[in-house]
């Protein structure tokens, strides 16, 4: 199943491509000339979140956001798992699709751990990362974990799809005033039925699931990644990772980080600070 939307030229002023991958048709956007970036968002995004950041670095970059199966303009198969292995999986083709090299990787949210997936597995090919507010470990919080415990309830899976919980409660609950009518339905109509939203009710769910991915990523991103030029956007108001427990872990793992704390910033940075991450990642990867 495609999503039957078209974005606003006037706030996502990019055009679509298509790739298809071995679990479905993909949508991302490929802006500008010069050293590549790829973005890579977090639930219940999709490329849509990068329009700011993507419109301001094409002048000097190459920019590519995607949008995982089952979120954003691309495909949301039956067969797809949306699990977070196979997301990694699926990135990675596009990244070799793509012919990337000497590419930078943003990842927020659970982009970190599936565009890191397919960093790890591509190490000679990554010139630099930027985080921003998410975790390459296994999540251990009690408070994270009882949010996938209660997320996961049946309960809550039929909110999550029947009234889009997800993006009205938590990306626009957080978001309020910051987006226009039309900003917001761009969040909202792309998840327009309750078989568009499977993929994001799958996403809760992982910070349990996925442990034995995060745990292995926690070995291999310092192990593969480590040395890597490697710079931290973080939100110092997001409840979700939290900056003392998360940038320790981050500085742990790379031997060459800058950090940029974003004071003001909340869980989804790139609505809340796009200049300054506009500006870091300039600054970082000249």
């Amino acid at each position: 199943m495609m999503v039957d939307f078209v974005p606003d030229k006037t706030v996502y002023p990019f055009e679509s491509r298509w790739f298809d991958s071995s679990g479905g048709r993909v949508h991302y956007i490929d802006e500008g000339v010069g050293p590549p970036i790829l973005f890579c968002h977090g639930s219940p995004t999709w490329s849509f979140l990068y329009r700011k950041i993507v419109a301001g670095l094409r002048v000097r970059y190459r920019c590519i956001a995607v949008d995982y199966l089952g979120f954003g303009l691309s495909e949301r198969p039956e067969n797809f798992g949306y699990r977070i292995a196979g997301h990694t999986t699926v990135l990675g083709e596009l990244i070799d699709h793509l012919q990337l090299d000497g590419f930078v990787l943003m990842g927020q949210d659970w982009g970190g751990p599936i565009g890191l997936g397919a960093a790890t597995e591509r190490a000679d090919r990554i010139r630099g990362l930027v985080l921003g507010n998410t975790a390459f470990w296994p999540i251990e919080p009690l408070a994270n974990r009882a949010f996938s415990l209660i997320m996961g309830s049946r309960h809550m899976q039929r909110r999550i799809l029947e009234q889009n919980l997800l993006v009205e409660r938590f990306l626009l609950g957080e978001l309020g005033r910051t987006l226009t009518e039309t900003e917001a339905n761009h969040y909202r109509m792309v998840q327009p039925t309750v078989e568009a939203r499977r993929g994001l009710a799958v996403m809760p769910k992982e910070i349990r699931a996925a442990r034995t991915q995060l745990a292995q990523l926690a070995q291999d991103v310092p192990a593969l990644l480590g040395k890597k030029p490697a710079l931290a956007v973080w939100g110092m108001r997001d409840m979700v990772f939290r900056p003392k427990a998360c940038i320790p872990r981050i500085h742990e793992a790379f031997t060459d980080l800058a950090v940029v704390e974003l004071p003001h910033a909340r869980h989804f940075i790139q609505e809340h600070a796009p200049g300054e991450i506009i500006s870091a990642i300039a600054n970082r990867f000249p």
